[in-house]
């Protein structure tokens, strides 16, 4: 989107952006200075990387934005995709999968500046966890980014914490 094409947003929208922007940024921060090898290694119980979760963050973003936008239908990821989406097999770089995220994150910001209605509301895909006939607003999909961002972010900050004694916040 070109600079005189942009929209600003305002009040709700803007704090959503903010509250997303700043769990990104923690989140890329704890992966600074990394080698790839260091981003796909375990260091806990957890079979969580470095890696493994910027590629799942991406994902998880990139299937609410699809269901904001199309219905529970766009959520689906093949099994092979999921069963991968925690993990960053060789070949997969780190840089390579930062900018997965950041086209991502574009996307989203757009899409929040843009969306007609935060109220809009799409049925929520059948799963056991979530109650039959549920639905979502455009706004609890996006509030849920950014939870499921700053959870990760945290256990990002275990996992490189682990690694090698680097802290997010201290």
């Amino acid at each position: 989107m070109n600079s005189s094409t942009q929209t600003t947003a305002t009040g709700e929208r803007a704090d959503l952006l903010a509250a997303l922007a700043q769990a990104r940024y923690f989140l890329r921060f704890t992966v600074r200075d990394l080698t790839d090898d260091q981003a796909r290694q375990r260091t806990t119980a957890s079979e969580l990387s470095l890696g493994g979760l910027i590629k799942h963050v991406t994902l998880t973003e990139r299937q609410w934005i699809n269901f904001i936008l199309e219905g529970p239908s766009a959520m689906g990821a093949n099994a092979d995709e999921w069963a991968g989406g925690f993990q960053m097999p060789e070949g997969e770089t780190l840089a390579g999968l930062l900018d997965q995220y950041e086209q991502v994150a574009r996307r989203t910001d757009e899409l929040v500046t843009t969306l007609p209605d935060l109220d809009a509301a799409q049925a929520l895909p059948e799963a056991p966890w979530f109650p039959p006939g549920a639905r979502w607003s455009a706004r609890q999909a996006l509030l849920h980014v950014v939870a499921e961002t700053a959870q990760h972010s945290g256990h990002a900050d275990i996992i490189r914490e682990s690694l090698d004694g680097a802290k997010t916040m201290g």
